[in-house]
């Protein structure tokens, strides 16, 4: 779902659910407005200069990651793959479309991983490793904030990137609360570091990474089977969003169906695995790029018990454009910027009612945290996870969904909408 949408009032399933059967046609989609060149110029120079600047610098597998990032920004502007609108439609109006989206990106993006977990198959030297999650109180209680945290902000992590890449201005407020949210977290790291969890559960460890992937696999077409019978017991309006382009112009200027976008979403990622040896995240550069803030104005930060740590410690000596997720993160604003620009949407918005503004600041400071908390957000968490046989990332769904249904409780305290199973254009 659009980050416009999302931001506005007005319930979203009302601009974005297509009439049901026995109403009308709804009205022709309009074509996409001329090519803005000097956004479009500003982006491409500035993912040049980048190019080449972090290429130079660091070397060509840190350029890999941005370039990458590029490709992901592209494809989450034009597919607008949603996870927070794809949950908020399946417990609002019982519309799992979304989710069965998610599905396909998961599987894909799994049927590669396994391939190369299976081989240890690896680039610039480096050996795939799964995304193994403890499984205890901070992954329960982090990603069910998070899912209260996406309903309230607006957007989740991926999500968060590409709208303020492609000029959702209001976003900024749900970006600025995501990094003080990860930011506290650091700061009190004390007082969760130690919550009770067991060790984590990776399939391929226990059964091959054939039979982690066939588990996987089975598991995810129980959920596809699942939401396809609960969504006809629901029976809610289906989900249409017409084209803005045709042809060979919509890969560039025109939005994707969902599904594609899944497909190359999960070809990027599992991209991002063969580089770094790393599953794609985002959320740990958002408490390395506050950090660096408060260094900057004469903080101390580093002293704090979680930048003791070894990981986190070499994380933050690093200059920051060495880091692997602030190079995608980077990659996905500056890749959306350009999509958007390309497809004459790229606008600024900055007039966003108060109690809106609340609720993107307030929803970030939860998507920080949680994310912190469970080590991860939908990205690293949740898609990372259960493609690399994570029985993490299964758990995470499971409560970040609860927190979806809090989340959805709490929206009209702040003016935003929430879909309903008779909305519809008629």
């Amino acid at each position: 779902m659009s980050a416009t949408l999302e931001r506005s009032g007005a319930s979203p399933a009302r601009a974005l659910i297509a009439p049901a059967p026995t109403c009308a046609l709804p009205p022709p989609a309009e074509k996409a407005g001329p090519v803005q060149v000097k956004p479009l110029a500003v982006f491409g120079a500035l993912a040049l200069a980048l190019l080449w600047w972090v290429g130079s610098q660091y070397g060509a597998q840190k350029a890999v990651l941005l370039a990458l990032g590029l490709g992901l920004g592209v494809a989450l502007f034009h597919s607008r793959f949603g996870f927070t609108s794809g949950w908020r439609q399946l417990v609002a109006v019982g519309n799992g479309a979304g989710l069965r989206a998610h599905a396909l990106l998961v599987g894909t993006t799994a049927t590669i991983a396994a391939l190369l977990l299976g081989t240890g198959t690896g680039l610039f030297g480096t050996t795939p490793a799964p995304a193994g999650g403890p499984l205890g109180v901070g992954l329960l209680a982090g990603a069910f904030i998070f899912g209260l945290g996406m309903q309230l902000g607006g957007a989740c992590a991926s999500g968060t990137l590409f709208a303020v890449g492609a000029g959702q201005a209001s976003i900024l407020l749900t970006l600025f609360g995501f990094i003080v949210g990860s930011v506290l977290y650091t700061w009190q790291y004390g007082l969760v570091d130690d919550l009770p969890a067991f060790e984590p559960i990776v399939l391929g460890e226990e059964i091959g990474w054939f039979g982690s992937w066939a588990v996987t696999i089975a598991a995810l077409l129980l959920v596809v089977w699942g939401s396809k019978v609960y969504q006809a017991r629901r029976n809610p309006p289906p989900t249409s969003p017409a084209p803005t382009a045709h042809g060979f112009a919509r890969v560039i200027r025109g939005s994707w169906p969902m599904l594609v976008g899944a497909v190359v979403l999960a070809v990027l990622a599992v991209g991002v695995l063969l580089v770094s040896g790393g599953i794609w995240g985002v959320t740990s550069a958002f408490a390395l790029w506050g950090t660096k803030v408060l260094q900057v104005l004469g903080a101390h930060p580093e002293e704090w018990a979680y930048w003791q740590q070894a990981a986190p410690a070499k994380q933050l000596a690093a200059p920051v454009l060495s880091d692997k997720n602030t190079l995608t993160n980077v990659g996905i604003m500056i890749g959306a910027g350009l999509a958007a620009a390309a497809g004459g949407t790229y606008t600024l918005r900055h007039r966003v009612p108060w109690k809106v503004a609340v609720a993107a600041v307030l929803g970030g400071i939860m998507l920080g945290i949680g994310a912190r908390l469970a080590q991860g957000c939908n990205i690293g968490a949740y898609l990372g996870g259960i493609s690399t046989g994570s029985l993490s990332g299964w758990v995470w769904g499971v409560a970040a969904l609860a927190g979806t249904w809090v989340g959805l409780k709490l929206r009209p305290l702040f003016g935003l909408g929430v879909p309903k199973a008779d909305d519809s254009v008629c």
